[in-house]
């Protein structure tokens, strides 16, 4: 017996962690500095800790109360009903949820290429089929109405991400609700953003007042610090809201992450830091790295180096762990998650130098 024929997809390949690298290297791994994944530079909010360990002894329990505790804290935040807030394990789970909810066998999605590979992948394990609209660095990664709509042909939903992974760069409001205008009254606008709170711009899901045909995925992997308890959630329609209960993982969003994030959404000091310190090194970066970058609204910057494979290799030799963008399809291309001002000052430094080698 054999699985399905899984060759279409496309494994999604993750940044280079600490351990892995410092074996490979007998580097110590209190010397590496991991700039590779986009994750905080201060680590989960203390508060988030606190409650994470003090959930620990519930850990017998389902988390029906927290998950419904977490539900209603997200609804009064963005001003929506606590029924339009679905809980995932991560926001991979997110897209998973949307796309059981979507998707038909045989369905078509259009995803960014560049861009995050999952979209595809879930759409895919969904039994959906896949186009791409691209995104080009000849023209500075522009994110546009006319880029998504002139590649859109009546697919059921439509991926924005926003700020875009890899490039940095963001769609305007305008442009989300003209593509939303444009397309299909069956197509789903779907909007992540993930980064969002690192972006000096008001989110999507103020579109949800007026519109039926936007959701919006968003996390608390990044600005609060907790990738590794994957928690992540979508926002969205009023008019379908109820399809959560037919589509969901039950319980995918545990006690433990459940707890841990509504102590992190409490804790403002932690995410005004981390989101103070990003536009600085996103700065830092522009000024001092001796290599081509685009301005960016997350918490990474995209850097033009030449042959990447063999720069992060050598980066990596000196301590830094950068991310290849080799598997985005840009071969000449870097990624640096802004780390704290020390990190960030090492990495560009140790990257200057092997440029200059």
């Amino acid at each position: 017996m054999e699985p399905r024929d899984l060759s279409a997809q496309v494994a999604y390949q993750a940044g280079r962690g600490i351990e892995e690298v410092a074996r490979e290297h007998g580097i110590d791994p209190g010397d590496l500095v991991k700039l590779a994944s986009n994750e905080n530079p201060f680590g989960p909010s203390p508060a988030a800790v606190d409650a994470i360990r003090e959930a620990a002894g519930n850990a017998s329990s389902y988390p029906k109360a927290s998950h419904t505790d977490l539900t209603a804290e997200l609804a009064e935040r963005w001003n929506v009903k606590p029924a339009q807030v679905w809980l995932a394990n991560g926001g991979d789970g997110a897209l998973d949820y949307l796309a059981r909810a979507m998707l038909d066998p045989g369905d078509t999605v259009l995803v960014p290429k560049p861009g995050f590979a999952y979209y595809g992948m879930s759409a895919r394990y969904h039994h959906g089929e896949v186009r791409e609209y691209p995104l080009s660095k000849d023209d500075g990664f522009a994110l546009a109405a006319d880029t998504v709509l002139s590649e859109y042909d009546g697919e059921r939903i439509v991926y924005l991400t926003s700020p875009h992974n890899p490039s940095g760069g963001r769609f305007s409001l305008d442009a989300v609700e003209a593509i939303a205008n444009e397309t299909d009254d069956w197509t789903l606008v779907l909007v992540d953003e993930a980064y969002g709170e690192y972006a000096d711009a008001p989110s999507a899901i103020s579109l949800l007042d007026d519109r039926d045909d936007v959701a919006v995925l968003r996390t608390f992997s990044k600005a609060f610090g907790l990738a590794g308890v994957r928690l992540g959630y979508a926002v969205v329609p009023d008019d379908w809201a109820d399809a959560y209960a037919r589509v969901n993982t039950p319980f995918a969003a545990s006690e433990l992450a459940c707890r841990g994030g509504l102590a992190a959404l409490s804790d403002d000091e932690h995410v005004e830091k981390s989101v103070e310190t990003t536009r600085w090194a996103r700065e830092y970066i522009y000024d001092h790295l001796d290599a081509p970058t685009w301005e960016s609204h997350g918490n990474f910057v995209l850097a033009e180096v030449g042959a990447a494979s063999a720069v992060t290799a050598a980066v990596q030799e000196r301590g830094v762990i950068l991310r290849d963008c080799t598997s985005f399809g840009l071969p000449d291309c870097v990624r640096l998650t802004c780390g704290t001002r020390d990190e960030t000052r090492r990495a560009v430094s140790e990257l200057n130098e092997v440029l200059a080698e």
